[in-house]
């Protein structure tokens, strides 16, 4: 029979922390991810509340007040914090619309690929065969072109347009998803509680989408969150090649295709657009490796 003392010490023991605290735990030790994930939280509340936080509309012109220089260079103008463009649009307000057109860019790509990618990888896994070949072609052909060649190529067959950079971009990173959802769900396939569960009786849907799926997730979440960094570049590569958001529209990559005549003479109209593409993708790519560490403990750097 337990004594007091046992009871005690059994009563006193810490209880585990649950998936989620242990998740966080493991996340915050990356500081570099903490940073990243603080950056694309501010960027994130600065695209959603960008009507309230922009001081003018992003396609306002004031003409008057042209090539205006940022409030750190001499013959500033207190109205304009961040300048204005060659056409006089306050720069300040075009960076914050800027950001909402970027992130929808992303999310779209990263939220369209993954629901194709996952359906493919799937199907590739499941039926495998001729099913897995053709598909696993496709993929191959796709990856064999370069990304930029291949989107512009895209780009170039359907229209220059922000839906059509959506697409373009989509499916040049669409074999990443495929590739490793087919990989993940061929190694969970011969796994013993996915012959249970086909000896339960369910169906093909079920095994694939409740039982298979979820145990596929955190590579492709990892996936998911890189893919979203990679897609905001791959836009702003279009949109500088003048092949992705046309006019007025306040996309980054735009914007600095409208400025590079104005690289040396007013330096501060390119470099804005520029450093909000590199904020942006290096918080994101900084999230994804925290990411990577704690859902998949076997990648943690030393």
């Amino acid at each position: 029979m337990p004594t007091d003392t046992t009871m005690g010490q059994a009563r006193s023991q810490p209880t585990p922390p649950g998936p989620l605290l242990a998740f966080w735990r493991s996340f915050r030790e990356n500081r570099g991810a903490v940073l990243g994930l603080t950056i694309v939280a501010v960027i994130v509340f600065v695209a959603v509340f960008a009507p309230l936080l922009a001081p003018y509309s992003p396609s306002e012109q004031f003409r008057g007040s042209t090539k205006l220089p940022p409030f750190w260079v001499i013959g500033s103008d207190p109205r304009f914090i961040l300048g204005t463009d060659a056409v006089g649009r306050d720069m300040l307000s075009r960076l914050i619309y800027g950001s909402r057109v970027s992130l929808f860019i992303g999310l779209s790509v990263m939220v369209v690929s993954m629901v194709v990618g996952v359906a493919l990888g799937l199907a590739a896994a499941w039926f495998g065969g001729i099913v897995d070949v053709i598909i696993l072609r496709i993929m191959d052909l796709i990856m064999s072109i370069p990304s930029l060649v291949l989107a512009i190529l895209i780009i170039a067959v359907i229209g220059p347009n922000l839906t059509n950079t959506i697409v373009a971009v989509t499916i040049v990173g669409l074999p990443r998803y495929v590739r490793l959802v087919r990989a993940s769900a061929i190694s969970e396939l011969s796994k013993d509680y996915v012959i249970g569960a086909k000896v339960a009786g369910n169906g093909p849907f079920r095994l694939m989408m409740v039982t298979i799926l979820p145990n596929c997730m955190a590579p492709l979440i990892v996936q998911a969150a890189l893919g979203l960094s990679d897609a905001i570049l791959e836009a702003a590569g279009l949109g500088f090649l003048g092949l992705g958001a046309q006019p007025p529209v306040p996309e980054w990559g735009a914007m600095l295709a409208d400025s590079r005549d104005l690289m040396l003479s007013h330096p501060w109209v390119m470099a804005l657009p520029g450093i909000a593409i590199l904020t942006t993708v290096l918080a994101i790519n900084l999230m994804g490796d925290g990411l990577r560490d704690a859902l998949d403990p076997r990648l943690k750097r030393s």
